[in-house]
C-alpha cells in the first residue's frame, strides 16, 4: 500500500492556514481543567437560592449538560471525513474540539453532582424544540458522515452543530447563563466556568464558517442555496427554544428577560450568515477575518 505523508512531504504543513492558527489557539487556551475551578462559594449560594432560581438554573444547567454531551457523541464523524480527505491541519484542530466538548460535559456534571446535589431525571426540562434540534436534526447530520462524505453532506452537518447548535444555541445560552450568576452576584466558580466554555466554542464557531467558507466557495451556488434553506429551516426550532423557557416561569426568576435573549440570538445567526455570503462572493479572506482573534 502506497501513503504519503504530510509532515514527511516536501510541502509540510500548512502553519499559514486559519486550521493551523486555531489549533495554536486551542493549544494555548484550552488546556483548563473543569476539576480546578473552585465551587466551594457557588455550593454556598446554591443553598440561599429561593426554589424558582433553583430551577431555572436546574433547567439551563441541563440543557448544556445533555447538549454538551450530544455534540461529544456526535462529533466523531466529522472528524473521520476530513481525516479521510487528508486535511491535516483541520484533523489536529478537531482532536481539541472534540477535547473541549467531553470537558465541558465533565464541568455541567460537577454542577449537579457539587453544587445542586441533583440525581434526579432532569429530562424532564428537555422542551419540544430542544429535543429537535439534538435529538433529531444533529444526530441526523452527523450521521450521514458515515457513508456519505460528500461536500453537500458535510455543509449540512455544520450548519447544524456550529451554525445552529453552537452559534445560535450554546452562544445564546451562555449569554444567559452567565447573566442570571453575574448580576445577581453568585457562584462565580461556574462565572468562571462559563467564560473559559464560551472561549471553546468561538473557536468551534470559528472553524464552522471556515468550513462552511471554504464548501460553498468550491462549490458556489446550488450549495450556498442548500445552506441558507438549512439554516432557515433549523432557526426557528433553535431560537423556539427560549420561549419555551420563559414559559415555564411567571415572573423569570433572576431577572432574566425573553426579548433580550431572542435577539441576540437573531443577532448572532445574522452576523453568522453574512459571514458566509462574503464567501460565496469570493471573499473568502473576508468571511473569515478576526475570526481567529
Amino acid at each position: 500500500m502506497n501513503r504519503t505523508y504530510v509532515t514527511t512531504s516536501p510541502g509540510g504543513l500548512d502553519t499559514a492556514s486559519f486550521p493551523w492558527r486555531l489549533w495554536q489557539k486551542a493549544k494555548r487556551l484550552g488546556v483548563w481543567d473543569p476539576a480546578a475551578i473552585d465551587l466551594s462559594r457557588d455550593r454556598e449560594d446554591w443553598a440561599r437560592l429561593k426554589p424558582d432560581e433553583r430551577d431555572v438554573l436546574l433547567r439551563l444547567t441541563s440543557l448544556f449538560q445533555a447538549g454538551e454531551e450530544a455534540v461529544t457523541v456526535d462529533l466523531l464523524p466529522l472528524i473521520q471525513v476530513i481525516a479521510r480527505q487528508g486535511r491535516l491541519e483541520e484533523e489536529m484542530y478537531l482532536t481539541s474540539f472534540l477535547f473541549e466538548e467531553a470537558k465541558h460535559v465533565e464541568l455541567f456534571r460537577r454542577y449537579f453532582d457539587e453544587v445542586a446535589e441533583e440525581r434526579s431525571d432532569l429530562t424532564r426540562y428537555h422542551t419540544p424544540c430542544y429535543r429537535m434540534i439534538f435529538a433529531e436534526a444533529l444526530p441526523q447530520a452527523l450521521d450521514r458522515l458515515r457513508t456519505d462524505d460528500s461536500n453537500e453532506a458535510l455543509a449540512m452537518a455544520s450548519v447544524t452543530y456550529n451554525m445552529i447548535v453552537e452559534g445560535v444555541l450554546a452562544e445564546t445560552g451562555y449569554r444567559a447563563y452567565h447573566a442570571a450568576l453575574a448580576r445577581n452576584n453568585i457562584m462565580p466558580g461556574m462565572q468562571e466556568a462559563i467564560q473559559l466554555t464560551k472561549r471553546d466554542e468561538s473557536r468551534h464557531i470559528a472553524y464552522g464558517v471556515y468550513l462552511l467558507s471554504r464548501l460553498v466557495h468550491e462549490e458556489g451556488a446550488g450549495l450556498w442555496e442548500r445552506v441558507q434553506r438549512r439554516m432557515g429551516e433549523l432557526i426557528e426550532p433553535a431560537v423556539g427554544v427560549i420561549p419555551e423557557i420563559f414559559a415555564c416561569y411567571d415572573p423569570m426568576p433572576l431577572g432574566l428577560r425573553m426579548d433580550e435573549f431572542t435577539d441576540f440570538a437573531i443577532q448572532q445567526f445574522q452576523f453568522r450568515l453574512g459571514r458566509l455570503e462574503r464567501a460565496v462572493q469570493g471573499d473568502l479572506g473576508g468571511a473569515m477575518e478576526g475570526l481567529d482573534d
